[in-house]
């Protein structure tokens, strides 16, 4: 039997966000969601013998008993019982501002459709485009020490401008800092909750919501007004390593879940980095053995990078040399004997200075470059570096890096 379709009914041809299903798809998503006893694993089992949700709900009890259901599940999915759960869903939904992103979806984080779980369904608020960059997870404890919180923004902030969408959990400690340094960085960043979207947890980051909501992405597999049980933090680790194309642990125990997290990282075929700390504080236990078992030891941004794909770090460097082209005179130098790459003063100034085969010191660069401070002049050659078109060697000198 066809179960009842009451919200699809009444708005039939709602316009849906780009990547985002309409009222009537998006309705048959959540009945999939909220159907009782249908796990994330049953539920990608049916999506791979049916192909989309219509097609299950349309089904006959013995089709969906031979894709694998049991005869009481079966029953229960095709009585429909779960499309009043649904509209109340989307109901509240659209007053939170979430939108709906199925595991089908162009806008669904391409690494996160690869991993053994996938969920069928994430709920969003904010910028779906940050699904589809390249993310790094940022994870630590609940309660950092002062090295901890400290290294975790610098980390992140260096990281997001470098390009990376810093992925963390929005928990007290390391998370919240890894959420700050990004946005400090003036980038997006991505909030994977162990709640529904609309409820903040802990209460105290509620501002720290809102602005990630507005200038990055909040993410959950877990139905609006869900409630942050503690049994659902494991479960929603394995979205951070899932979309991203590696794991940051700052500080945590050694049986934490932020190991938790490594691990799933190591099985999910992510790298795992770690950054260490004092041997006498129980904080540092977990990065540290993370580092003796494998993980990339990490004390600046760059540890990062240079272990990601080949490919992954060309696409930040086209990123980055994008970032630094800015409207101005045609005339600018050209760079790399092609078009003229329009840059800042201060990084044109840098890179007239740099030779390709002489290293320059940075006390030199800094008194040379005129009409900029040494704060200014740091930050360009740190974006240059990034763009791939200055490299720094040891003791703090730099050369030019011609680029074909």
């Amino acid at each position: 039997m066809h179960p009842a379709v009451p919200i699809a009914a009444a708005n039939p041809g709602a316009a849906a966000t780009p990547g985002t299903p309409n009222d009537e798809e998006a309705l048959y998503w959540l009945a999939l969601r909220m159907t009782p006893g249908l796990g994330t694993r049953k539920a990608g089992q049916l999506l791979g013998v049916l192909r989309t949700p219509q097609s299950i709900f349309r089904a006959s009890r013995s089709e969906l008993e031979a894709a694998g259901l049991s005869p009481s599940l079966a029953q229960s999915m095709v009585s429909g019982c779960a499309f009043d759960d649904a509209a109340d869903q989307q109901q509240k939904a659209r007053e939170a501002g979430a939108v709906l992103v199925p595991v089908t979806s162009a806008a669904y984080p391409p690494a996160l459709r690869q991993i053994f779980d996938p969920p069928p369904v994430l709920f969003a608020r904010g910028r779906l485009d940050l699904l589809g960059t390249l993310m790094l997870g940022v994870v630590g404890t609940r309660r950092p020490t002062p090295y901890g919180i400290a290294a975790a923004t610098r980390l992140a902030t260096d990281l997001a401008g470098a390009g990376l969408t810093i992925a963390s959990g929005m928990a007290r400690g390391v998370d919240t800092s890894a959420h700050q340094g990004a946005l400090e960085a003036g980038a997006g960043t991505v909030a994977v909750f162990g709640s529904g979207v609309d409820q903040i947890y802990p209460a105290e980051n509620r501002k720290l919501a809102e602005r990630i909501a507005s200038q990055g992405l909040i993410i959950s597999e877990f139905p609006m007004a869900f409630p942050p049980y503690p049994q659902n933090f494991p479960i929603r680790n394995r979205i951070i390593s899932g979309m991203s194309v590696g794991v940051l642990v700052v500080e945590g125990s050694e049986y934490s879940g932020s190991a938790i997290t490594a691990k799933l990282a190591a099985e999910q075929g992510r790298e795992v980095f770690a950054v260490p700390g004092n041997i006498t504080s129980k904080m540092s236990w977990g990065p540290n053995l993370l580092i003796k078992q494998g993980a990339k030891l990490v004390q600046e941004w760059n540890d990062v990078v240079t272990e990601l794909k080949p490919e992954d770090r060309r696409r930040l460097t086209d990123q980055c040399r994008k970032r630094l082209k800015i409207e101005g005179d045609n005339s600018v130098e050209t760079i790399g004997g092609g078009p003229a790459s329009l840059m800042s003063r201060v990084s044109l100034g840098i890179l007239g200075l740099l030779r390709p085969d002489a290293a320059t010191g940075l006390d030199h660069i800094v008194e040379s470059v005129e009409s900029a401070s040494s704060s200014e002049v740091i930050a360009a050659l740190f974006e240059l570096e990034l763009a791939g078109l200055v490299r720094q060697l040891p003791g703090k000198s730099y050369i030019r890096v011609w680029v074909d």
